[in-house]
């Protein structure tokens, strides 16, 4: 009986210290996905990359408009050339088409290595700044991309204000 009520106690005491720890305890949200799609270091990175691959991708666009009058010229006036014409109009298009292909799969690999190598940056800069919100705040734990999180918890637009602040500098 005594043992029963010694552990009864026990249990009433934790009880009674984690409604106290959990009543201090402060919570906050981030929705990371959005501060990476609206903050201005993610549109000047997207400016950034595309000045940096647009001359490559005119160059394929270009590669691309001449192999597709190749093979209309071969279509439409075929029948009218040698079997020679033929046949070296058909290995130039075999040829540009093999080279367009290689050449586009370099671009999007490159184009996909540098977007992530600068996400990886800004990634990094977001997780500063929330770091950084919640020693201001005193915030004990800040979660990503909460299903459901209220405006009282909700630091995202906080985050979002540093990092328009940050760009500004």
């Amino acid at each position: 009986m005594k043992s029963s009520v010694l552990i009864l106690t026990i249990l009433a005491l934790f009880s009674a210290v984690n409604v106290a720890v959990a009543e201090e305890l402060r919570i906050g949200v981030v929705d990371v996905t959005k501060l990476l799609e609206e903050s201005p270091q993610a549109e000047e990175l997207r400016k950034r990359l595309d000045s940096e691959f647009q001359r490559r991708s005119k160059d394929l666009l270009a590669k691309q408009k001449q192999l597709k009058n190749l093979s209309d010229k071969l279509s439409r006036d075929g029948a009218v050339m040698s079997d020679a014409e033929v046949k070296r109009l058909e290995l130039d298009v075999r040829t540009r088409r093999r080279q367009l292909k290689s050449a586009s799969d370099e671009f999007r690999e490159d184009l996909n290595l540098r977007r992530n190598e600068e996400s990886q940056k800004l990634r990094r800069q977001l997780t500063e700044v929330i770091h950084q919100l919640g020693k201001d705040e005193n915030i004990d734990l800040i979660l990503d991309n909460a299903v459901y999180a209220s405006a009282r918890v909700n630091l995202t637009d906080k985050v979002l204000q540093r990092l328009n602040a940050q760009f500004r500098k």
